[in-house]
């Protein structure tokens, strides 16, 4: 733990998205929950570039994400919907099914930061609307979701029969 206060101009950030360049995504990410000592709630801030996503439109089956909007302009898919966003805005995701997939995109000229917070249900399984994949994920024992104890991404016509290797 850093401590009880952190500030967020001083954490240490590190890139998400795809290896090689992406037309889509580009952004980063700082930790800021594990450095206040939080172990059932989650928070990041996360900086997006113009024209960028952080991350594909999806929902969680298990946990709930607020994001908080610092700085820049942006719009906020919500399902079927999109609402545009700028500083102060504060942006819902509760957990359930693709009605409640979300995802932020910054369509301004300067970065679009924002603090995303959640809950720390373990594990989680994500739906990915516009692609149709899923990720099954447990985080723990790992140290957060990059190093995840199990994590699989696929598509349900890719799965096994449940009884696949064990006769």
């Amino acid at each position: 733990m850093s401590g009880p206060v952190i500030h967020i101009d001083e954490t240490e950030d590190f890139p998400v998205g795809p290896q090689e360049p992406s037309e889509r995504f580009g952004a980063t990410v700082s930790p800021l929950a594990r450095a206040l000592g939080l172990s059932g709630l989650g928070a990041m801030l996360t900086e997006v570039a113009p024209g960028k996503r952080a991350f594909p439109f999806h929902n969680h089956l298990g946990n709930d994400e607020l994001f908080v909007i610092l700085e820049g302009e942006g719009i906020y898919r919500f399902g079927e919907q999109e609402f545009p966003v700028r500083v102060g805005s504060v942006c819902g995701a509760p957990r359930g099914g693709p009605e409640t997939a979300h995802q932020l995109i910054n369509t301004g000229a300067g970065p679009l930061r924002y603090v995303a917070v959640s809950t720390m249900q373990d594990p989680d399984i994500c739906e990915y609307p516009d692609s149709g994949k899923f990720s099954a994920f447990a985080v723990a024992p790992g140290p957060d979701f990059q190093d995840a104890h199990l994590r699989f991404v696929g598509r349900r016509e890719d799965g096994l029969n449940y009884w696949e290797g064990e006769t």
